[in-house]
This record gives C-alpha cells, sequence and structure tokens, in this order.
C-alpha cells in the first residue's frame, strides 16, 4: 500500500475519550499482544486488512494523544492522519527496538509537538497535568515496583457490589470522571488502563519521565476512583 493511497476509514471522531473505557472492559482476558513481526511484514506487503486493523485499533487513542499538544480536535486529527501516512512511509525503516505501537505513538508525539511549536502551543506535558485537586492516599495503591500490579489498587473498593458495578449509571461515572481529567491524564491513563500499555511503553510514547508518568497515573486513578466512590457510597 502506498502512502498515495491512503485514504483513512471512517470513524467516529467525535466520541470521547473515556468510551474505550468500556470497550475494554468487553475485550476477552487473557488476550495476547498483537505479534509486530507478522504486523509488520503484512504492512510491508501492502496489506490493507492489517493497516486498516491497526487504524482501527489506535486511531481514537492518537488523537486523544494529539490533544495535549494541539488547541482542537480538527488539528489533532491532521495530526494522527500524518502520522498513519508517516507509518506507510517508514514501515520500511522500523527496526523493531521497541513494540510497533510504541513507536506509531512516539511518531504521533513527535508530530503534535512540532506542530504545536509552529501555532506557538508549546507546554510541557507537565503544565496539563492538574494541580491541587484532592487526591485518593498514596497507601491505597501497590508500590510502583510491584511485581505484579504496580501502581493498582492495593485492596478492592470497600463495598462496591457487583450488580451496581455493571450498572450503565455506573459506567456512565467513569466516562464522565475520565473526561473530567486534565488532559495529560487521560492520555496516560488511556494508555494504561485501556489500551494495555506498560509503564515504560506510556513513558516512551509520550515523551515523558517514568516519574512524571507515575504521577500522573496515581491522580488520574485516584480521581476515578473517588468519584465512584463517593458514587457508591450514596
Amino acid at each position: 500500500m502506498s502512502a498515495a493511497a491512503f485514504v483513512l476509514p471512517a470513524t467516529d471522531m467525535a466520541a470521547p475519550w473515556s468510551t474505550r473505557l468500556l470497550a475494554a472492559a468487553k475485550r476477552a482476558p487473557g488476550r495476547s499482544a498483537v505479534d509486530d513481526v507478522a504486523v509488520v511484514a503484512a504492512l510491508r506487503d501492502g496489506d490493507e486488512r492489517a493497516f486498516d486493523a491497526l487504524v482501527d485499533r489506535y486511531h481514537r487513542a492518537l488523537v486523544q494523544i494529539a490533544l495535549v499538544h494541539v488547541r482542537d480536535r480538527t488539528v489533532a486529527e491532521e495530526v494522527a492522519q500524518e502520522t498513519w501516512l508517516a507509518v506507510l512511509e517508514g514501515i520500511e525503516r522500523f527496526e523493531g527496538r521497541s513494540s510497533l505501537k510504541t513507536w506509531i505513538f512516539r511518531i504521533l508525539t513527535n508530530r503534535a509537538k512540532t506542530r504545536a511549536q509552529r501555532e506557538g502551543r508549546q507546554l510541557p506535558i507537565s503544565a496539563l497535568a492538574g494541580e491541587g485537586e484532592p487526591e485518593v492516599p498514596l497507601d491505597r495503591f501497590l508500590p510502583p515496583d510491584d511485581p505484579h500490579r504496580p501502581l493498582g489498587w492495593a485492596a478492592p473498593p470497600r463495598a462496591w457490589p457487583e450488580e451496581r458495578v455493571l450498572r450503565r449509571e455506573t459506567v456512565e461515572r467513569v466516562r464522565d470522571a475520565i473526561a473530567q481529567l486534565p488532559l495529560a491524564q487521560q492520555a496516560v491513563i488511556g494508555l494504561r488502563d485501556v489500551e494495555g500499555f506498560s509503564a515504560d511503553e506510556v513513558a516512551a510514547a509520550l515523551d515523558i519521565s517514568a516519574g512524571n508518568e507515575r504521577v500522573l497515573l496515581h491522580r488520574a486513578r485516584s480521581r476515578v476512583r473517588r468519584e465512584l466512590e463517593e458514587y457508591f457510597d450514596q
């Protein structure tokens, strides 16, 4: 497939980022990671179905990450489409030093930063993190070096009956909580808890330090959990 023939499949770009959370919850347990070698080979062979599947998997997330850097969704869409063109043009040079998804998101981040600089909106991601909001205490989380669930919840939430967790109202509360997060927090919690990126992959994709990734993830999870605790205590 040539870059000149590239046409982005139609998607619902107006859908909020938090709707991906619901999609993630519906995925089959134990789903294996995408076979990068097979996907790269297919892309190099011009397999349009492989490319379409990749776009369907990551496009909305790319747009959301772009919004951390650029002013509006229209520009973010343009940056995401430029990223897919760069993927097609550069796939022959992909060396596998990182995962394919990290490589794609790193291209997006670099292009979004360049676009932001051109538009006079170059802010460090820390400036978009959100400051001063109350948080769930840090001891409610596992330590960052936990071998199984770094920075995961240390204990299950108190009195969260399954029948209430599965209600549409609860899902909407989670969506709203994520949508209200500062953009950088939305980006990190989306990549970690929706897309399944590791901490190192998120830091590489967003070009931030491991420390910034941990802080952003903690703040995002804290605010979402606080919203749910308030909801279940009603």
